[in-house]
């Protein structure tokens, strides 16, 4: 049985589309293994304690491994940004492992001042770390490890409520009478 002309021609004409289009494929994948094997040096670089900038704009698993390489070297204000803008992103697992980190080497931080008896500079970051976890936690409430960190962090410094006292004039009161002053009753004399 022969194949008429026009079939052939459509069944060729098929064939390379379909050929096209798995090169395509190849070479989409071929791009996107080779911008995680860039991602990944980047990510091994950091690991090895050499100081890579990481735009703000990379993929959320390099701002993870920037703020932690500032984290470990106590640069608490550069990794800020990069914890705040993995929180804005839809990736919740990384959002609540660099929320999580900040608050670990922040409450580090603190431990480590107030093993040297260096109070001042240790409250505010428990309370910053404090922060951190309960942000962590209202991502991912059942994570376990920020309730322990964030109980011990309560322990170390503690949240009172604040008394707010009106503005008054308590020096110009006059001073309640005391009993002594009440007439028949003994005025403290033998």
């Amino acid at each position: 049985m022969t194949v008429s002309w026009p079939l052939r021609r459509l069944a060729d004409l098929a064939l390379a589309i379909l050929g096209i289009a798995a090169l395509g494929v190849l070479l989409a994948l071929g791009a996107r293994i080779g911008w995680h094997a860039v991602e990944n040096s980047t990510i091994a670089a950091l690991a090895d304690g050499r100081d890579v900038p990481v735009p703000e704009t990379a993929a959320p698993r390099l701002l993870l491994a920037r703020a932690h390489f500032l984290m470990v070297r106590d640069r608490f204000d550069e990794a800020q940004p990069l914890v705040d803008h993995l929180a804005r992103t839809d990736q919740g697992a990384l959002a609540v492992a660099g929320l999580y980190d900040l608050a670990n080497a922040r409450l580090a931080r603190a431990i480590a001042h107030l093993e040297q008896t260096e109070i001042d500079p240790a409250i505010p970051l428990v309370r910053l770390a404090k922060a951190g976890y309960r942000a962590a936690l209202e991502r991912d409430p059942g994570f376990w490890d920020a309730k322990y960190n964030l109980d011990i962090a309560m322990r170390l410094i503690r949240d009172f409520p604040q008394i707010e006292q009106e503005p008054q004039d308590d020096a110009q009161e006059t001073p309640k009478r005391l009993w002594t002053d009440l007439p028949g009753l003994p005025r403290g004399l033998p």
